[in-house]
């Protein structure tokens, strides 16, 4: 039976009903007793409901928000909507939401990202961005002082509302918003995503029909001061030097923030593995190319948030940042060919030193030649360093 791929969290009711009538012959073909129940049964585990009057459940109050737009999305034009992207910005407005949009797009999952008074935080991640993305020094400066002189105004605004998912680009967006505040503000609400039912492979909220958002609008539940305090303990972490910290929140359970754990999990291991010193996302960017051959950019990106990457949360061009050092290193791991093209066309292929760092018989770190930050953590090339020793940081000296 064919798969029918959903990403955008709609679901056409009388579509599902016509699979399971199409499925129904082949599972009579196995047992002549089955009947159209047990195929709608079938149809609704596969999109991830544990029966049919679930699936059709959903699929109602769907339905039902994208006709009551002004009953589910029922903000107001004081409301503030905050996210780490304009991914949703159109979507919300089509969806019938009358707030304002916000976003902080700093990608705080790269870079240094150290406790530093205002000014040179913001402008150490200037600095990062600009030359990370080849951007101009001016317009990103710009950019991320107004973006975080408006993140400041959310201990006094009226009502916001943050949209988060589940990986460490939005865990981090959310606890450096959360950081700057000292307590919760009286009107200050989350709406946190792991999963979209129907959606075989939920990367993010961007994905999602505008539909789909003013569903997701009345399960927002409001952030409390336990959860301000969490965020601050976090953040502090993620600035420090050691991640020693970052790993004991990393490895806890947390009710006021339930994603937090697994985003940060994530991120360390962005950290040098102690075998081969590759960072996870460098590792399985290698592994795909070497399986494929040359193979172009693009379609490493593609392969990685498709299946590969356990907890997705790059962008196609952060993604490129973090793979040119492979490429443009002294000692690259990566071939690049078809320099002509746009990016996401040139083909990579590895070195005879990427086989072996991939192999683990060669130690990447001990070859590189560019600075890399995990948050607070620096790793230099060739000097003592933290790295990942399967789920716990270890010291490399």
């Amino acid at each position: 039976m064919s798969r029918h791929f959903n990403t955008n969290g709609r679901l056409n009711l009388e579509q599902q009903r016509k699979r399971a009538k199409e499925l129904l012959p082949r599972l009579k073909a196995q047992d002549p007793n089955a009947t159209l129940s047990q195929a709608q049964w079938e149809i609704a585990k596969q999109l991830g409901f544990s029966s049919w009057p679930k699936l059709k459940a959903h699929v109602d109050a769907i339905d039902f928000a994208s006709r009551h737009p002004d009953f589910a999305a029922s903000d107001e034009a004081r409301t503030t909507h905050w996210r780490c992207g304009n991914d949703i910005a159109r979507s919300l407005q089509v969806a019938g939401f009358k707030g304002q949009f916000q976003m902080l797009s700093d990608p705080l999952c790269m870079g240094p990202v150290r406790d530093l008074p205002d000014d040179e935080f913001r402008a150490m991640r200037s600095a990062f961005i600009s030359q990370a993305f080849v951007l101009d020094a001016a317009d990103v400066t710009r950019r991320v002082v107004d973006e975080y002189t408006q993140l400041a105004t959310l201990a006094t605004a009226e009502h916001s509302v943050l949209w988060c998912e589940a990986d460490a680009y939005d865990q981090l967006f959310l606890i450096r918003a959360l950081a700057g505040l000292t307590q919760a503000p009286r009107k200050l609400e989350l709406i946190e995503v792991d999963r979209i039912p129907g959606v075989e492979r939920f990367i993010g909220i961007g994905q999602l029909a505008p539909d789909v958002l003013a569903w997701l609008w009345p399960q927002r539940r409001q952030v409390d001061d336990e959860a301000v305090q969490l965020a601050r303990q976090a953040w502090s972490a993620y600035c420090a030097p050691s991640p020693e910290a970052l790993a004991r929140l990393a490895h806890g359970s947390h009710a006021a923030l339930p994603l937090l754990a697994p985003a940060l999990l994530r991120q360390l291991q962005e950290l040098p593995g102690i075998r081969d010193g590759l960072s996870l996302t460098e590792r399985l960017a290698l592994t795909c190319i070497a399986e494929a051959g040359p193979i172009p950019f693009g379609r490493v990106f593609a392969e990685l948030m498709g299946k590969r990457e356990p907890l997705p949360y790059l962008g196609d061009m952060m993604f490129h940042a973090l793979l040119r050092p492979l490429i443009d290193g002294e000692q690259p791991l990566l071939i690049e060919t078809g320099q002509d093209l746009d990016w996401p066309r040139r083909e990579l292929a590895l070195t005879p030193l990427g086989h072996r760092v991939l192999s683990g018989d060669a130690y990447w770190l001990d070859h590189a030649s560019h600075e890399r930050w995990v948050g607070g953590v620096c790793l230099r090339p060739g000097r003592p360093h933290w790295a990942a020793d399967g789920a716990m940081p270890a010291w490399r000296g």
